[in-house]
């Protein structure tokens, strides 16, 4: 039984489509780490964002939630644009966490999953690498996980943010970081 668990974070299909920063790692997430990470039963976990279309999850002094609102149905938690990415859609048995915050784990039940699996140790893809990995890399590590990042499964609409993330931030607080060629070449 494997004790490692896939989290693809924010792949959703208004901002895979919105935004052309990700383009680039959709085929390798579609082409390399599903594939992989499905052969090799590890357990694979979608996180999207969803806010409450009454607004009442968001509060008038955050402002990074208050701009997830003023993005028109973007991030409203029945609209299809936070469905998982329709070229990575989730096989039946595949879990989808709805979140309201940068990380996986705010106020979902993620960690409860994970425990439930037995899962020790997690593999952070997703959007963009300064909000959503950044955030759930910290939270997952006061959780005592054991951490990957794959580089090239990670974006941000700021290169230089990613790049300091991947190469400095994330490594020296413990992460190993790796290609997903690297990541699938040890399964």
């Amino acid at each position: 039984m494997t004790t490692t668990a896939l989290i693809i974070g924010d792949l959703q299909a208004g901002i895979v489509d919105g935004h052309p920063f990700v383009a680039d790692m959709l085929p390798v997430m579609e082409e390399t780490i599903l594939p992989a990470a499905r052969a090799a039963g590890i357990l694979v976990i979608f996180i999207r964002t969803g806010l409450r279309t009454s607004g009442l999850d968001a509060a008038a002094g955050n402002p990074l939630v208050t701009a997830l609102r003023r993005a028109g149905t973007l991030f409203h938690e029945e609209s299809p644009e936070t469905l998982v990415h329709p070229r990575i859609a989730p096989l039946p048995g595949e879990v989808v966490v709805l979140k309201r915050r940068a990380s996986a784990f705010a106020g979902t039940d993620l960690d409860l999953l994970l425990r439930a699996q037995r899962i020790d140790s997690i593999v952070l893809t997703g959007v963009a690498t300064g909000a959503m990995v950044a955030a759930t890399l910290y939270d997952a590590a006061d959780r005592d996980y054991r951490l990957t990042v794959l580089s090239d499964a990670c974006a941000d609409g700021e290169p230089d943010v990613h790049d300091f993330l991947i190469n400095r931030v994330f490594p020296a607080r413990g992460a190993d970081v790796l290609t997903s060629h690297e990541w699938t070449a040890r399964l």
